[in-house]
């Protein structure tokens, strides 16, 4: 009997599927099985397409791409229709794809077409177990799959998400992800193990008889239904695989750029068969879960490299300095890699003095990190000869701008700058002798939580030109203040700008008046994590920036008993502008004072005073503001030093003077004035009684806003 008659004995066909030529060749029973004449032929694609159900038609290329992907079976089963669309019967579809032609786009499908029972025949809207409710429950099982490893950011998080995946239908209890390094196969994470049951698979040859090894060399998954089918075709590793008690397993390959990574094992208690379906949901997961991988391994090297890189060039803050207490901070935010441009130092001094370094350099990249390397040893180099403050930084500048060519583009070695201010600190008297290079002002915080920007002066940032000066500034920290070094990656990022970053900052300033590392947390936080979200400042461009920030506490007492807060500026004769100055620090001494026009007051009557001594003097400047007492019941002093003998005297000025009218004014707007001679010089001082009764309502200040004296 011919194979053919056996064949139609049991309503099963032969065809041929020919992708690349577009034709089947059907024997007798596969055409009538497809309605079509049932006779041997060769028919058109697009005529057998016919015959089947579109939404069936629509799986047969996902299966087959599966089995030819893992040399396998296609398996499907396959609804025929009429020309009305009705179905009329089922028939399964067992066949083997072999590729066709260069490049493996074509194949030629050769298998079996058997007719199966099915009660759901004769509607078209009926399914099958291939277009079923499991269907839908698996493309949202992909889909929710996808999204959670595409935003896993580290290996870590990548095989958390793959164990807490639970597939429709057929959720393995135990999984594996394998590894090579070398020839030997490794384990890079499991689940649904006990600890230590990973030491018999760690350090596999690859020519070991095991389905993952063998996955590795051949990059086809293995299916192994039941434990008879692993210890027939693996008996050397089935004792290993024998004691967590599975009935099933499936090994698949991890591949990625065509590259064999790795095997992803599933293993279930229950026995699974393997349908095409499952498959494919196991190859499709297999492959998500190895672009994860990949990803995350890539993002996982570039920040341990960039980890070890900060390590090497961000100083620790070694010992303890005597009398004084260190917190600092850095957080690179702008760029992508966990190394920027910004740094900090500190540097022992061989006067036994402390030198506190904080800088920027121009970028976020990796040269801009590397010029900052080279620029913080030069700066300590510097400073370890002895060099005063100025004398360090403009030697600073003169190394970067050597170390870079003005005539290059980006691409090669453009000249950039560098921000960074130096102060060297005496532990014993709490002076700081300042030189700053184009980088923020630094703050000043009083025990109470009082914080003022101290303006200093300052030169252009480094490596714009190669002889700038840096004055130096000097700063006496008292007992219990604190002085805060910062990049304007703290003031700037999230749309601001100095004056509203400052304003963002000072209540975190104020609120963190005891631990030093409580408040460099606060202060990072409020810039870099979730409530940054809710202070964005008014400009447009909203760009993070690297952030380095250094704390400097003068121990003592951060309560004295006389509640006072204290600044001091000198104003020279050749820097009138500097009256300006001195008002914002008044202002920002008084931020909690409860009158607002004795606030007022006090800045009128401070730059009457010193402007009298710029214009009646040869001399500079010394003003001294202090205010002591508990709130609301404060005393404010100001005093305005000079060296000259001449007292001022009270005059009469006309209508249209402009000048003459300091006197009146202290008169009428502070509570006590005086004049004391001082040696060579004099002080003229006032007074305003935060409990008293403000004075009479104020003049206009528009009138004295630039006064020509007393």
């Amino acid at each position: 009997m011919r194979t053919e008659d056996v064949l139609a004995a049991t309503a099963t066909g032969l065809w041929r599927w020919d992708h690349g030529a577009g034709t089947v060749t059907l024997d007798a029973e596969a055409a009538r099985l497809l309605e079509l004449p049932p006779a041997p032929g060769v028919f058109r694609e697009s005529e057998v397409r016919a015959r089947f159900h579109p939404v069936d038609w629509n799986e047969i290329a996902g299966v087959v791409g599966l089995a030819v992907a893992e040399g396998t079976l296609a398996e499907a089963r396959l609804r025929i229709v009429d020309g009305s669309g009705r179905v009329l019967r089922t028939v399964r579809s067992r066949s083997r794809p072999a590729p066709d032609g260069e490049g493996g786009k074509d194949y030629v499908l050769i298998g079996t077409l058997q007719e199966v029972a099915d009660s759901q025949s004769g509607t078209a809207g009926s399914h099958t177990p291939i277009t079923g409710d499991w269907r839908r429950s698996r493309e949202a099982f992909l889909l929710d799959a996808g999204r959670a490893l595409a935003e896993a950011g580290s290996t870590a998080e990548v095989l958390r998400v793959a164990y807490s995946l639970s597939m429709p239908g057929f959720s393995p209890d135990g999984l594996a992800v394998f590894g090579v390094e070398g020839e030997r196969l490794t384990v890079v994470g499991q689940h649904g193990h006990s600890v230590g049951d990973e030491g018999p698979f760690t350090d596999m040859p690859l020519d070991t008889d095991y389905p993952a090894t063998e996955v590795v060399r051949t990059g086809r998954a293995i299916y192994l239904p039941t434990p008879d089918d692993y210890r027939d075709r693996y008996p050397a590793t089935w004792p290993l695989a024998r004691r967590f008690g599975r009935r099933s397993w499936a090994f698949l390959p991890l591949i990625v750029s065509g590259r064999t990574m790795g095997t992803w094992m599933a293993g279930f208690r229950h026995p699974v068969s393997f349908s095409p379906d499952e498959r494919s949901v196991l190859t499709t997961v297999a492959r998500m879960l190895a672009q994860a991988l990949a990803r995350a391994g890539a993002a996982d090297t570039e920040r341990e490299l960039s980890l070890g890189l900060q390590r090497t060039m961000m100083p620790s803050l070694g010992p303890g300095i005597p009398g004084m207490t260190v917190a600092a901070r850095y957080v690179p935010t702008g760029g992508g890699l966990q190394v920027g441009g910004d740094w900090y130092d500190l540097i022992p001094l061989p006067s036994g003095r402390i030198a506190l370094v904080i800088g920027d350099v121009q970028g976020h990249d990796v040269r801009a990190a590397g010029l900052m390397g080279q620029l913080r040893i030069a700066l300590r180099a510097y400073a370890s000869e002895g060099h005063r403050p100025d004398a360090v930084l403009a030697r600073a500048s003169r190394f970067l701008s050597g170390l870079t060519d003005p005539g290059e583009d980006d691409e090669g070695t453009a000249a950039r700058f560098a921000t960074c201010l130096y102060a060297e600190a005496d532990p014993e008297t709490g002076v700081l002798d300042i030189a700053r290079a184009g980088h923020p002002d630094p703050v000043v915080m009083t025990p109470d939580g009082t914080a003022v920007v101290r303006q200093t002066e300052g030169g252009l940032p480094l490596g714009v030109e190669e002889d700038a000066d840096y004055p130096t500034t000097r700063i006496v920290l008292e007992a219990g203040e604190t002085i805060m070094l910062c990049t304007d990656g703290l003031i700037e990022t999230g749309g601001h700008d100095l004056a509203t970053g400052w304003v963002r900052l000072r209540p975190i300033l104020e609120r963190h008046t005891g631990d030093l590392e409580k408040l460099a947390d606060a202060l990072v936080q409020a810039v870099h994590g979730p409530g940054s979200h809710y202070t964005t400042g008014p400009l447009a461009d909203r760009r993070e920036d690297d952030v380095a920030v250094l704390l400097l506490r003068r121990d003592g007492s951060t309560t004295p008993p006389a509640l006072s807060r204290r600044t001091a500026l000198t104003i020279a004769q050749a820097e009138p502008e500097r009256i300006s100055t001195a008002r914002q620090l008044l202002r920002e001494l008084l931020h909690d004072w409860t009158d607002p026009d004795q606030v007022d007051a006090a800045v009128l009557l401070l730059s009457e005073v010193a402007t009298n001594v710029l214009v009646h003097t040869d001399g500079d400047a010394l003003m001294v503001a202090q205010a002591t007492g508990a709130p609301g019941e404060r005393c404010l002093r100001v005093d305005v030093s000079d060296g000259s003998d001449e007292l001022p005297h009270k005059r009469r000025p006309g209508e249209m003077a402009s000048s003459g009218r300091g006197l009146v004014l202290m008169e009428m707007l502070a509570h006590t004035w005086g004049v004391d001679p001082r040696g060579a010089g004099k002080s003229i001082w006032f007074e305003l009684n935060e409990a008293e009764q403000p004075k009479p309502a104020l003049p206009d200040l528009d009138a004295f806003d630039a006064p020509d004296g007393l």
